[in-house]
């Protein structure tokens, strides 16, 4: 089971104005809370580990991961509220966001809501502004040193500045958790947030040196870069009509996770298969395909497993 540690929230898109306000279209979600609902239509096993308020959205929120089929025991309820993010998009589909979350229920979990870890749960996937926002940062952190080395661990950062401008604390904050990480993906806009003049060569390097098996770099349109310690891949994105670009990362994350467990990758490092310049390319052509597919939608609205068939079977072919 992947377990996927991070907010939920509801981003607003303003769809139109009118001559007494805004008309708003609400969707659910966070970026982990993506990528859980992203492996459940991948037909992988996922919970959320996160704080939800008891609110009416709150209640939505709960409602939508049971109906996608994403286990809800490890969810904390509480009286906070919900937090909201408002979307503008720019005219590329870039989401420029505004949040509104303070004292929020996902920014609220403490350590005496961490549960104790079934033997089923293999991955802990963390990232975005849960990685920044005390108490839930200081709460998860403690979870992923406790399960390093015992469980395979997933960082993305997607850096939210206007959640907190300090990129000081970013930076900080995904260090440490980057320290417990077996896989780190982070974007060209991560990058740019936290060191712009930064040798993607040099810090996937650095990384792997300290203890990560893999990191990826997205690129966008132009596709992403993936580093193991014996490989280095390069893969050209997929041409896609763009709705809005809302949940891409989230969509590459929960494919690449989905092909790493499929392909024997995601177990000990002892245990796990290793992985080729072959396998490389497989995994990224899997998880841009998911990503240019969310890419065409109205938000985070992520690929079922039926949608990329043909790629997926392809994948698993000698």
């Amino acid at each position: 089971m992947f377990l996927i540690c991070g907010e939920a929230l509801y981003d607003l898109f303003v769809e139109e104005e009118t001559p007494t306000g805004l008309r708003i279209d609400a969707r659910i979600g966070g970026s982990p809370f993506n990528v859980a609902v992203g492996l459940a239509r991948l037909g992988q096993p996922a919970a959320l580990l996160t704080g939800v308020s008891t609110d009416a959205l709150g209640d939505r929120l709960a409602a939508a991961l049971e109906a996608e089929g994403v286990e809800t025991r490890f969810l904390a309820r509480m009286a906070n509220p919900t937090t909201l993010a408002v979307v503008a998009l720019g005219p590329d589909g870039e989401p420029r966001y505004t949040f509104y979350g303070e004292r929020a229920a996902d920014r609220s979990l403490t350590r005496a809501e961490l549960p104790a870890l079934p033997q089923a749960v293999s991955c802990l996937h963390f990232g975005s502004f849960s990685l920044v926002v005390d108490p839930t940062a200081g709460t998860l952190l403690e979870l992923a040193e406790r399960e390093r080395g015992r469980r395979f661990i997933s960082l993305d950062p997607n850096v939210r500045a206007n959640v907190e401008p300090d990129l000081g604390r970013w930076r900080r904050g995904i260090e440490r958790f980057a320290r417990t990480a077996d896989l780190v993906k982070l974007s060209e806009e991560d990058l740019g947030h936290l060191d712009p003049a930064a040798d993607p060569d040099h810090l996937a390097g650095r990384w792997l040196e300290e203890g990560a098996r893999f990191v990826v770099l997205t690129r966008g349109p132009a596709g992403a870069v993936l580093w193991t310690r014996s490989v280095r891949v390069a893969q050209p994105g997929l041409p896609v009509d763009v709705v809005d670009t809302v949940g891409a990362g989230d969509a590459f994350q929960a494919a690449f996770l989905c092909g790493l467990r499929e392909g024997g990758h995601l177990g000990p490092a002892n245990d796990a298969r290793p992985v080729t310049e072959r396998d490389a390319v497989r995994l990224l052509e899997l998880a841009c395909g998911a990503a240019a597919r969310s890419c065409s939608r109205r938000g985070a609205d992520f690929p079922r497993r039926a949608e990329l068939a043909p790629a997926w079977d392809a994948s698993g072919e000698d």
